[in-house]
């Protein structure tokens, strides 16, 4: 899938972006049946793309045998009817070897993570992205968050760069994602995608959507897909009754309880989709699982979540 291919199929905001989990055994080894199982549902209810092995998937905790295993295990799974974008990250020579295990299995496109525990000037960055996208073929999107944060000037120069498709927000600052974009429309012709990606990012997106970025992740997808499609379709279709409603309802809750925890954003998601059914494991340190407490809430919290569900089709 060349670069403009891959921009087309993100860039039609078709239904959630999904971020699977990575599922472990009772071993704690990756269980690929299950993961594969948890793809194939998420595309089964509609995911518009996959994207695996990222945050939610816990890149971090994953050796590169087992990153390509998975990665391939996902693009196998979609079969085609949804792009499947990989992580990768750490310095840049880690963050090539992942890109081109990535692009040995089948990947359609990569989602660049900050490199590893250096804080770098913009110099340095770019040219550590740009080595990156040169050492595949496939499209990247560039996450900017944590010590990876790009001036407007830097973000044109990425955008100027061959295979440089796309930027994903993790920071959460508008005001300087206002000047990024501005600052890119004006100085790159054709289309740069940009997407939300603050955890649980649907409690943001009516922000970001007055900026002009309509593509978002959806970690919620991975456990409610059926409250991330309503949400979805809500904004679609300008539907701010629904919307407001799961927000003040659902998202807001699920935010607030996210936040007891360090790590929930990857966690409380993990144990999110065990209640739902399928047994994908615990998280590998160094994050930990919910408390029981915290458990017990996220299972109100959704159960909340489809009772929205159902009020609003009975209106």
């Amino acid at each position: 899938m060349t670069p403009a291919d891959l921009a087309t199929r993100l860039g039609i905001p078709s239904g959630p972006l999904f971020f699977p989990v990575t599922a472990y055994g009772r071993d704690g080894s990756v269980d690929l049946d299950v993961y594969r199982a948890h793809v194939r549902r998420g595309v089964e209810d509609g995911a518009a793309a996959v994207f695996a092995c990222c945050g939610t998937g816990e890149f971090h905790a994953l050796t590169p045998e087992e990153f390509q295993a998975c990665v391939r295990a996902a693009v196998e799974e979609t079969g085609g009817r949804v792009p499947v974008v990989a992580g990768a990250g750490y310095g840049t020579a880690l963050a090539v070897r992942y890109a081109r295990l990535a692009e040995e299995a089948g990947a359609d496109g990569l989602l660049a993570l900050p490199p590893y525990l250096v804080l770098a000037a913009q110099e340095g960055l770019l040219r550590h992205y740009r080595e990156m996208t040169a050492a595949t073929a496939l499209p990247v999107i560039v996450y900017q968050r944590d010590n990876a944060v790009f001036t407007p000037e830097t973000v044109v120069e990425l955008a100027r760069t061959d295979g440089i498709i796309g930027l994903k927000d993790g920071l959460g600052d508008l005001d300087l994602m206002q000047r990024i974009i501005s600052a890119v429309r004006t100085g790159v012709p054709g289309d740069f995608l940009y997407f939300n990606g603050l955890p649980t990012a649907e409690q943001t997106q009516l922000a970001y959507r007055a900026l002009g970025v309509t593509l978002y992740s959806s970690a919620v997808f991975c456990f409610a897909p059926e409250i991330a499609l309503a949400f979805h379709r809500a904004l679609t279709t300008g539907d701010e009754a629904t919307a407001h409603r799961l927000l003040d309802g659902f998202y807001r809750p699920f935010v607030e309880l996210r936040a007891r925890g360090r790590g929930y954003a990857v966690s409380l998601v993990k144990a999110g989709v065990r209640l739902r059914g399928l047994d994908v494991g615990e998280v590998r340190p160094p994050l930990h699982e919910p408390g029981e407490h915290h458990l017990k809430q996220l299972a109100q919290v959704i159960e909340r979540g489809h009772a929205l569900l159902e009020e609003d089709t009975t209106k």
